[in-house]
């Protein structure tokens, strides 16, 4: 999928922000109409190889500045904290109509409102890391000041490398909860998974291709066949075989509720977060 974006300004680009670059550039659109900030210049100069332009905001205070300007998307990929520092930064700087799209847990449309010129438009996302292989799930949330096409524009960003889903700013921090911090809940299974394989006697390399491969394999098929996942978990547990024994194993460790129990404790350091 191939998308037309107006000039897009990316400030900073750590974990989150590069994997939503990378899968950006994945889908072809042109590295000319991507400028970003790094904060180092060999960050930048490895991104100045790719053909980006890119600059460094700590050997140049005026990098940001520069780089929105002219720029009808600009996607701030700070740290919570830094948000609001740069966007008094860059306010004077920014396009009339311009879509801001923050990447940041916490910080909420009004309060990035409050920091911008009357005419921006305002929009919070929360992708997660997959989005940088073309498989990522995003939530996307639209400030006071974004209209259907602003929103739409946001949503294009992330929608060429995964699934996009719109939800009303106060569901936001629940859908990062379960997509968003998602993919380590995975990678935790695997790496619990493994161990215990492991313990039964199996190499590591044994083990990974065992876990591995089982749960690629497993949400394949999952998403082939469109099934429901318990009507598939049904399938393959035999009456007073050994797949129901274990599974009675799992569901009595209440796998729901810890997930719920984790998910909430992630909600609530983004409501901690969105107070500092």
């Amino acid at each position: 999928m191939t998308i037309e974006l107006p000039r897009v300004a990316m400030l900073g680009v750590g974990s989150m922000s590069g994997a939503v670059l990378q899968g950006l550039l994945a889908s072809g659109v042109a590295s000319d109409t991507v400028v970003l900030t790094t904060r180092s210049e060999s960050s930048a100069a490895a991104h100045r190889v790719s053909g980006l332009d890119a600059s460094a905001t700590e050997t140049d205070a005026d990098a940001n500045r520069a780089a929105v300007r002219g720029a009808g998307l600009v996607v701030l990929g700070v740290k919570p904290f830094g948000i609001v520092d740069l966007l008094d930064e860059v306010a004077a700087d920014l396009a009339p109509g311009a879509v801001v799209v923050s990447v940041a847990v916490g910080v909420t449309t009004a309060t990035m409102e409050a920091h911008v010129p009357a005419g921006v438009r305002v929009v919070r996302a929360l992708p997660n890391t997959p989005i940088g292989v073309g498989l990522g799930v995003t939530g996307i949330s639209a400030g006071a000041s974004a209209d259907a096409d602003a929103t739409a524009l946001a949503g294009q960003l992330f929608a060429v490398s995964g699934e996009v889903i719109e939800v009303p700013e106060s569901q936001l921090d629940a859908l990062s909860a379960v997509s968003g911090s998602g993919p380590a809940y995975v990678f935790l299974l695997v790496e619990q998974w493994q161990q215990a394989a492991e313990a039964l006697g199996f190499t590591h390399e044994q083990a990974r291709t065992m876990v591995q491969g089982t749960v690629r394999g497993a949400v394949e098929l999952l998403a082939r066949s469109g099934s429901e996942p318990a009507d598939l978990r049904r399938a393959v547990t035999s009456p007073k075989g050994t797949t129901e024994r274990a599974v009675a194993v799992l569901q009595d460790a209440d796998l729901a509720g810890t997930l719920e129990h984790a998910a909430r404790a992630a909600i609530a350091r983004a409501e901690e977060l969105s107070r500092l």
